[in-house]
């Protein structure tokens, strides 16, 4: 699977926001109403947002640890555990899984058995989700991980040995994004880096606006994102330059964006849901929570589902933004939702993970 292939939209969810480009589109649709399938308690907060792959979830949680669950009825499969809060999402490829945490490693583990394979330090802890490529040879997968010590890290998938580092200016919180050779991401420096994903190099900083806490989608050459100075900015990576900028209220955007192919919808700590037009950046609706909504939205056919800090987990139309169905968890839902087979899946800062079926 090369550059070209980025964003295969399947009913697994192997990733945050779905695919290496992190566009939180899944394949298919949903109902209208769902039940409760099955909850499973961890012992922390669960702000890491779930992975799912042939019928099993994976998820960190608060209590240091990575579970494996199945995703049918939530029996616990293993749990493989680190030295430090796991906030990160799971990346699984080729029975692998990997995962950040705050101990500061990157760490592999065996998706069928829980076995630890390898760990890679780096400086500071991990707090985003990881990526990954197919090397230019063709030859192997690289692995890329954001660290809070200021760079992005590129490691072997097989071995965990280093390929390439780069350096930014600040923090990394969120996941990189990948399409067509490049890296993209922002951070705490403000800056979109844009990196060759062949050796590491910078192929272009761009003026991010504001300090960036989330992740940038990548459609079409363009990069979607949010930032700390109250705006969602549309800017085209080959010349550098701003498309749009759509600003409603003084709040900032920490939530990661969901692009389809005409829409691009984001939470706002102004507890609103956003849905603006992708080519232009007009506003096609709002949805209003009672708390800020960091969560990143998924979108599945005519469904978004995200969650608030109001506790609730919503589903509302695409189309119209009006509310399909909601549940009340009681404590913020931060984790961002996964959707495969027609199942929801969340963590909450209660210290669950929630799967949903659908009526």
């Amino acid at each position: 699977m090369g550059w070209a292939c980025a964003q295969n939209l399947m009913a697994d969810w192997p990733m945050f926001h779905g695919g290496q480009k992190l566009l939180g589109v899944a394949e298919g649709s949903l109902p209208d109403k769902f039940t409760l399938a099955w909850s499973f308690k961890t012992g922390g907060p669960v702000k890491s947002s779930p992975a799912i792959v042939n019928g099993v979830v994976y998820f960190g949680s608060g209590d240091s640890n990575l579970f494996a669950l199945r995703l049918k009825d939530g029996v616990k499969i293993w749990s493989y555990p680190t030295k430090g809060e796991v906030d990160s999402s799971p990346l699984v490829l080729n029975g692998r899984v990997f995962i950040g945490s705050t101990d500061a490693d990157l760490h592999a583990i065996d998706a069928a058995t829980g076995k630890g394979l390898w760990k890679y330090t780096t400086g500071d802890k991990i707090p985003g989700g990881p990526n990954w490529v197919r090397s230019p040879k063709g030859d192997q997968d690289w692995i890329l991980a954001g660290s809070y010590d200021f760079k992005l890290h590129c490691v072997e998938a097989s071995t965990g040995k280093p390929v390439w580092s780069f350096e930014s200016g600040n923090y990394i919180n969120g996941s990189p994004a990948v399409e067509d050779g490049r890296t993209v991401f922002g951070g705490c420096d403000a800056l979109l880096h844009v990196i060759s994903l062949s050796d590491g190099q910078q192929i272009k900083q761009i003026d991010g606006g504001a300090y960036i806490a989330g992740s940038v989608g990548l459609a079409g050459g363009r990069a979607y994102y949010g930032h700390y100075d109250n705006a969602y900015l549309c800017v085209d990576l080959e010349k550098g330059s701003v498309v749009w900028q759509y600003k409603d209220r003084d709040f900032p955007f920490f939530s990661s964006p969901a692009v389809t192919s005409d829409r691009v919808v984001f939470g706002g700590r102004d507890k609103k849901l956003h849905c603006v037009k992708r080519d232009t950046g007009e506003g096609v609706w709002k949805f209003a929570t009672q708390g800020k909504v960091d969560s990143s939205p998924a979108v599945c056919g005519n469904r978004v589902v995200v969650g608030s800090d109001d506790g609730r987990l919503y589903v509302v139309s695409l189309d119209k933004g009006q509310e399909v169905w909601r549940y009340e968890i009681g404590k913020a839902v931060g984790s961002s939702p996964e959707v495969s087979d027609g199942m929801i899946v969340v963590g909450s800062d209660d210290g669950s993970v929630y799967a949903f079926r659908g009526l």
